[in-house]
């Protein structure tokens, strides 16, 4: 038997309910923000994320699902969803327009071991900014992610934030953490040797040794900001503060890409094994790494499978809206052109309808409809079909009453 790929997983049922419902809300809390919605290819050129998300991150040298094509060309499918934006935004010119405030959802892919809340095809949600350096949007975008994942119900969601400043800073902070981890790199995993003379930030963000005492005590970043990134940071603080989002300033937070500069981010749940399930911050220099203009940017993804896998968790309760307003039967097959014409009328209405596709006894046919809680059950047999009056129950008071056809929009729209 064939069987779905390892890290993969299919959706249904209850899950299906989940994730739709989950996706229609993050819909919903972009478009009260005016943010657009934007969807990018699931593969692109190698070249975008390896000079985007940058050759030295774990995604890129470990991560990708990276082809030749009948062409002899290096393609990769998107492991992230902020290259692929970027790159269009230039090639379609968005950037003629600013600000852009874009939110999208979709499928991501990395061939790693797959884990609770870690997949080979992971879905993420997230917003991207485009055109302001103002720490205004900073807070935004923090507080959309936030308040989102508050109306999910998630239970004391906190927002970890830092700065890691510019290129300057960086270059200075380096060379701190080089001399502060090189006489003790033998004590640190195979990854952070590797790391500690081609990017040695990625230290702090190493999950095996993150207990390790000579991390913990490394320099601060904060320490080496100039006075410009100090003023952005503490006016990030001071609109998060008034916009009330529940924040704490960790100053190893560094996140796994290359192209953050100044404020990042991360979400982080209450359920502590499940860890962070989102992130972001800024990356004002992309746009131009990747062959575009110099344009300021913001934004986050949120990792869905995590945020299912909170919602599990601490036993959330997610609106169910997938009742029937109608479901019609018949007593033979004779009336089945009947009920399927009034279905298709009902329907165009805006009624939520389903009708009778089993051939089952009337017995069994009634159980069926209330396998579907639908509201209301439309009999359908041969007199109906004559006299167009339909017999129409209440599925709660089991009442019938007989309508006339011309008047059922009438009634249903005064009964449902």
């Amino acid at each position: 038997m064939i069987q779905k790929l390892k890290g993969t997983y299919d959706v249904f049922g209850d899950l299906s309910i989940k994730h739709d419902y989950v996706k229609k809300l993050f819909q919903a809390v972009c478009e009260s923000y005016n943010y657009s919605y934007i969807e990018t290819p699931i593969i692109e050129r190698s070249e975008l994320f390896h000079r985007g998300v940058g050759d030295t991150t774990d995604i890129v040298k470990k991560e990708t699902y990276d082809f030749l094509d009948r062409g002899n060309r290096n393609n990769t499918l998107r492991p992230e969803g902020t290259a692929g934006i970027a790159r269009a935004i230039i090639e379609n010119k968005l950037y003629t327009i600013l600000p852009q405030k874009l939110w999208y959802i979709g499928s991501m892919y990395r061939y790693e071991r797959p884990q609770k809340g870690r997949y080979r095809e992971l879905r993420q949600m997230g917003v991207e900014v485009y055109g302001s350096n103002n720490p205004i949007i900073d807070a935004e975008v923090i507080s959309l992610g936030y308040n989102y994942l508050k109306e999910l119900g998630l239970k004391n969601i906190c927002v970890r934030i830092n700065s890691i400043g510019g290129l300057e800073t960086r270059n200075k902070y380096r060379e701190a953490l080089i001399n502060h981890f090189k006489n003790n790199i033998d004590e640190f995993c195979d990854d952070c040797k590797e790391r500690l003379n081609k990017n040695p930030l990625r230290i702090l963000d190493c999950k095996i040794d993150n207990k390790n005492k000579i991390l913990k005590n490394a320099p601060s970043i904060l320490d080496y900001l100039n006075e410009e990134e100090k003023g952005n940071f503490d006016k990030i603080k001071k609109y998060l503060d008034i916009l009330n989002i529940d924040y704490i300033v960790d100053d190893k937070l560094v996140r796994g890409l290359d192209y953050y500069t100044n404020i990042v981010f991360e979400y982080e749940s209450n359920v502590k094994s499940i860890g962070a399930i989102g992130g972001g911050g800024r990356y004002d220099n992309l746009l131009n790494e990747i062959g575009g203009p110099s344009i300021n940017a913001i934004g986050f993804a949120l990792g869905m499978d995590r945020i299912i896998d909170v919602i599990n968790e601490e036993n959330i309760t997610i609106p169910k809206d997938n009742n029937l307003d109608i479901y019609i039967l018949t007593i033979n097959e004779s009336e089945n052109e009947y009920a399927l014409e009034l279905a298709q009328n009902l329907r165009m209405c805006g009624y939520k309808v389903d009708l009778d596709i089993t051939g089952k006894t009337m017995k069994n046919k009634f159980k069926e409809s209330d396998r579907y809680n639908s509201k209301y059950i439309i009999i359908i047999g041969d007199e109906e079909v004559k006299t167009n009056m339909l017999v129409i129950r209440d599925n709660l008071t089991k009442e019938e009453e007989k309508i006339d056809v011309d008047n059922l929009i009438d009634y249903l729209d005064t009964h449902i």
